[in-house]
């Protein structure tokens, strides 16, 4: 009996063994202008800044509970806003839907 094994990547392959990336969920300029917006007071007050990511995703298609958001602000808070932090919370909040 042949086992079958997946492997979950970024990359894939076409037809003709090209290899290629699968799109971000969002852009970097998507992302810098909401990590300008919640350095510029959104952060303050973690209610808005929450308040803020659920406007963003709603904008995008994407639902989110105000408590997960209010979660993952915590944590890009305390990374003091990296891009880096900001683009796996934002990704992780609509991977829930």
């Amino acid at each position: 009996m042949q086992q079958n094994q997946v492997q979950l990547s970024l990359m894939g392959r076409s037809s003709q063994g090209r290899r290629w990336k699968m799109r971000e969920r969002f852009s970097v300029t998507e992302l810098a202008a909401l990590r300008n917006d919640l350095l510029q007071g959104g952060l303050a007050d973690s209610r808005e800044a929450a308040e803020l990511v659920q406007i963003f995703l709603m904008g995008r298609g994407y639902g989110v509970s105000p408590q997960a958001a209010r979660d993952a602000v915590s944590r890009v808070e305390m990374s003091g806003c990296a891009l880096p932090v900001l683009e796996k919370e934002l990704e992780g909040l609509a991977l829930v839907q």
